[in-house]
């Protein structure tokens, strides 16, 4: 059981002028020159001033979402809102999840201010040492959530909401965003994301993928699976990357008694299924989290991974070599592929792709590159 205090009197704060600015100064990183952001920032203040009179007043209703598919790393159905929304979700991020993150348990890396997918990799591979000194054969619960972003119920958010924030008017304005009747973000569990329809979409469940709050709310959601697994059945050696669950132990049965509790769990509290990526195996045989396989002697990129990494580098090279592209163009690109390298056992990968020469060398050595005549190298 948790004893915290509700989280009260917070609205006033997301209403402030200063704290809308700072939250407009987020939402347009990266994206200042966009038409939409021009827009806003040429009246600045009007714009601002109109929103905050809106949250005053309770007369704020989220704009349309602007709706398209991504295919990497997998098919997403990303929802997008207006800039003026944009400023909205960071004004009530930024009060907000600073008092949610502290209730969140250590050993979740998602969406978190010092965390992230490198910080996971060097907390699961310190276990892995440390569980390889004992002498015992180890091994791994990885479960997976169907749907996770898709299938999170608005009731079971809701009531987590309340239990969290005692502020009615903060309550009121995350149920605006919640529970939005201008669009459906539910899927079925049958249902495929690339090819549903708007008629089978639901609008009990899911979440916007794109928001900002969606980030926050998503973390909040499964902290409760999170609490469970720590103090009702407590179990140390547990990892948590958004929707990615990692468990480790040295008894195959428990382990099979554990991942039984936490299906029941997620099924009758939380509403959610785990998928047929749930499975056991020895850690000797290396464990796949994000994006990485990890052993307790080295990490190596997953295979999937490494393919389209070679295929990205492969691409590059055709447009360079064909003078579709210039140096200045693929420098970065190359660069990023270069520090993903740097992050894990890469020796070998990287003399496939590189040869042998050195971060100095990169215009002389890129894969056998070809130059077009006219272009001189960068020296």
């Amino acid at each position: 059981m948790e004893f915290i205090k509700r989280i009260n009197e917070l609205y006033p704060r997301i209403c402030e002028f200063e704290n809308l600015y700072e939250a407009y100064l987020e939402a347009r990183k990266n994206k200042r020159f966009r038409f939409e952001v021009l827009l806003f920032s040429a009246n600045l203040a009007e714009n601002l001033i109109e929103i905050q009179t809106a949250l005053k007043e309770k007369t704020y209703q989220l704009s349309d979402y602007r709706k398209f598919i991504i295919s990497e790393p997998k098919k997403r159905l990303i929802m997008a809102l207006q800039f003026r929304d944009r400023v909205v979700q960071w004004a009530i991020y930024r009060q907000l999840n600073p008092l949610l993150d502290r209730q969140f348990i250590f050993d979740n890396f998602a969406c978190r201010v010092g965390k992230g997918t490198h910080k996971a990799l060097e907390r699961l591979q310190y276990w892995l040492r440390k569980t390889e000194r004992t002498g015992k054969q180890w091994y791994c619960l990885k479960m997976d959530i169907s749907k996770y972003f898709y299938r999170v119920d608005h009731a079971v958010l809701m009531r987590i909401l309340k239990r969290k924030i005692k502020d009615k008017d903060l309550l009121w304005l995350l149920n605006e965003i919640v529970n939005c009747e201008k669009c459906a973000f539910g899927l079925p569990l049958d249902a495929s994301i690339a090819t549903a329809t708007d008629s089978i979409r639901l609008f009990d469940c899911g979440m916007p993928i794109g928001n900002l709050t969606s980030q926050m709310f998503a973390n909040l959601y499964l902290n409760e699976i999170d609490q469970y697994v720590k103090h009702e059945l407590r179990e140390h050696y547990y990892i948590r990357y958004m929707d990615d669950m990692l468990l480790l132990g040295f008894d195959k049965t428990i382990l099979h008694e554990t991942k039984a509790k936490i299906e029941i769990y997620l099924n009758e509290v939380l509403r959610l299924t785990l998928n047929d990526k749930t499975s056991i195996r020895p850690t000797y045989l290396g464990i796949e989290f994000v994006g990485f396989r990890i052993w307790a002697t080295h990490i190596k990129l997953r295979k999937t991974s490494s393919k389209k990494l070679k295929r990205g580098l492969k691409y590059l090279k055709n447009q360079y070599s064909k003078g579709l592209a210039t140096y200045d163009d693929i420098r970065p690109n190359i660069m990023s592929y270069a520090g993903i390298l740097k992050h894990f056992n890469s020796y070998r990968l990287s003399r496939e792709i590189f040869g042998v020469y050195s971060d100095y060398e990169w215009y002389d050595g890129w894969f056998s590159l070809q130059r077009s005549n006219n272009e001189e190298p960068p020296y």
